[in-house]
């Protein structure tokens, strides 16, 4: 019996990966994160499953079904939202199931920052202007955030931000980016990427927190900060200039006859 941690992807039920979908279709018993995870994912699972949102319950309670099927040797399909490994909760899980002795596995998936920059034609990594993309988010309700790693700080580095759980927390966003980046700096608010309703307003620091009141945008919004998001000026990468030489490609190599 193995527990297999599911990263669903940001919304759009096809941007599971090939091997969740098909680990879905077969487990006996599906855990989901039903505010997040579409219904139509999990609809793919086998007749008869078990199936259970999660969203209402606890820790314990998640670990009791877990064990439950452990116990009638049955595989489980714990779908979580977007990648696992990104805000997801599941170190507490995985730890709870090492002392049980519960054997586990973990399938990546789409994090919504990067489909959120598909959906926005952007690249979050521009030459000269932008190399570094940080995922983070702001401490409200939640842990405060490491010694280091407050927004403050991280903005130092100009580099893109992908700020998570924070939609209601614009007025910290700005006065700690403000002076790194200035009130001009492009920023993306992307609510529900993928999902049916999504949407993405572009704006600046200075004027995001009365756009996104004006949209009534309360939750399940990313909040993309950088330069990157309004660049068209930026040099050709080194990749694929003619005079730049690698492994695969010698420089000045003349291209093959056609024919």
């Amino acid at each position: 019996m193995t527990v297999h941690f599911i990263g669903a992807g940001p919304g759009a039920p096809d941007l599971v990966t090939v091997r969740g979908l098909r680990l879905i279709e077969r487990c006996p018993v599906c855990l989901y994160a039903g505010s997040l995870v579409p219904a139509e994912l999990v609809a793919a699972a086998p007749e008869g499953a078990r199936v259970i949102d999660t969203a209402p319950m606890h820790l314990d309670e998640i670990i009791a079904e877990i064990v439950a099927a452990h116990e009638a040797g049955h595989d489980v399909a714990r779908v979580h939202s977007g990648d696992p490994s990104l805000y997801g909760a599941i170190a507490e899980q995985m730890r709870r199931l090492d002392v049980l002795g519960i054997d586990y596995q973990i399938v990546p998936g789409v994090p919504a920052f990067v489909a959120a920059a598909a959906a926005l034609k952007t690249e979050l990594t521009l030459p000269e202007i932008a190399q570094t993309v940080i995922a983070t988010r702001t401490a409200m309700k939640s842990s405060a955030m490491p010694p280091g790693e407050t927004l403050e700080e991280l903005g130092r580095s100009g580099a893109t931000l992908a700020i998570h759980l924070s939609i209601r927390n614009l007025d910290h966003v700005r006065r700690s980016l403000e002076p790194h980046y200035g009130a001009d700096c492009p920023v993306v608010i992307a609510y529900r990427a993928t999902w049916p309703d999504e949407r993405y307003i572009r704006t600046t620091l200075a004027q995001m927190k009365e756009q996104v009141r004006a949209a009534k945008i309360t939750r399940t919004a990313l909040v993309l900060v950088g330069p990157v998001f309004g660049a068209t000026m930026f040099r050709d990468s080194a990749l694929y200039d003619a005079g730049f030489a690698h492994v695969l490609r010698n420089r000045g190599k003349k291209k093959a006859k056609a024919g």
